[in-house]
């Protein structure tokens, strides 16, 4: 398991010797020693420091709690302040700096340990909360909470790319009044079920969008009971509900060719004598009804240059009819 390396940024030789051998003793790997801010700056970086012990005495400038916020604004490592009782006033402001962690000499070995692991514990919560941020504005996916109220209390900036309304103008009002109408009891009643502690899975309605289109929106969503919100995901899945009735339709258009095309290959008991034709039900049709039931054909009637002929006038033969 690769040591923590801790910088020690402290002004006296002495002090700055017996810090090290004491991290040393306790497990920790020293990553250098430096007696002013802007060495501190320029080797916290490139010595690859966990964490960074300042004497708030350091000479140079930036010092002090001006030089712990350069350290953590640029290399982002924890930093625990080290002073003494004289330093009184200074490291009042240090505390309400917000640092990883103050000492005050004489400090056991538990002390400087705890301090340290300390430090790291909220700087790696710190990390993973600023992370999460980062996700949270960069996510494609449309990130929300949801307050009891009905109203959005914060929305990441995939809702605005999605349907075209500001992040403010949708938290502006209650979030029902963007739901597709037809939507709008189904929506209720999933939302109630959630509050009530249930969850929110694959849950699908439309969304308003600023153009007067709607937008498919796929949900999964949970509360926050002791925050009293609503988390809430969704995904805007518009081209595959649309590629799907698309498909759906063609399915119809299909089958009913199929069908069609069947009733046409059965074999048709038919009459020598007046052609009509014979149903399943033992009643029979001219072939015109027949047909005009069991599909969707219809007939246009004239007469044939034969028939005009024998029937008509002989001189007609081969003149077409229509």
């Amino acid at each position: 398991m690769t040591r923590c390396r801790v910088l020690i940024v402290n002004a006296d030789p002495g002090v700055a010797e017996e810090l090290g051998a004491r991290l040393t003793a306790l497990g920790y790997q020293v990553a250098g020693t430096v007696a002013s801010g802007e060495a501190a700056l320029d080797l916290a970086g490139s010595a690859a420091a966990d964490v960074v012990l300042l004497d708030m005495a350091v000479e140079g400038s930036p010092n002090g709690v001006p030089l712990a916020h350069e350290i953590r604004r640029i290399h982002w490592i924890p930093v625990v302040f080290l002073g003494t009782a004289a330093d009184e006033e200074e490291m009042r402001r240090a505390v309400f700096s917000n640092p990883w962690g103050c000492l005050v000499p004489p400090f056991s070995d538990r002390e400087l340990r705890l301090a340290i692991e300390l430090a790291l514990c909220r700087h790696g919560a710190a990390r993973a909360v600023d992370d999460l941020e980062s996700y949270f504005e960069i996510s494609l996916d449309l990130f929300c909470v949801l307050g009891v109220d009905g109203y959005f209390k914060r929305l990441n900036p995939a809702w605005k790319a999605t349907l075209g309304f500001t992040r403010e103008a949708l938290m502006s009002r209650p979030f029902i009044e963007f739901v597709y109408p037809d939507d709008r009891e189904l929506t209720l009643k999933q939302n109630a079920e959630v509050r009530g502690g249930g969850q929110a899975v694959a849950f699908e309605n439309r969304y308003l969008h600023k153009d007067g289109s709607y937008r498919w929106l796929l949900w999964n969503a949970a509360p926050f009971s002791a925050g009293g919100v609503i988390y809430s995901s969704a995904r805007d899945v518009t081209d595959r509900k649309r590629v799907e009735a698309d498909r759906e339709r063609l399915v119809r258009e299909l089958q009913a060719s199929l069908a069609e095309i069947k009733s046409l290959r059965d074999i048709l008991p038919i009459c020598v004598y007046c052609k009509k034709i014979r149903d399943d039900e033992d009643y029979w049709h001219s072939v015109e009804g027949y047909i005009a039931e069991h599909t969707t054909t219809r007939f246009s009637h004239g007469i044939c240059p034969d028939c005009l002929a024998s029937r008509f006038d002989p001189n007609l033969a081969g003149v077409d009819g229509d």
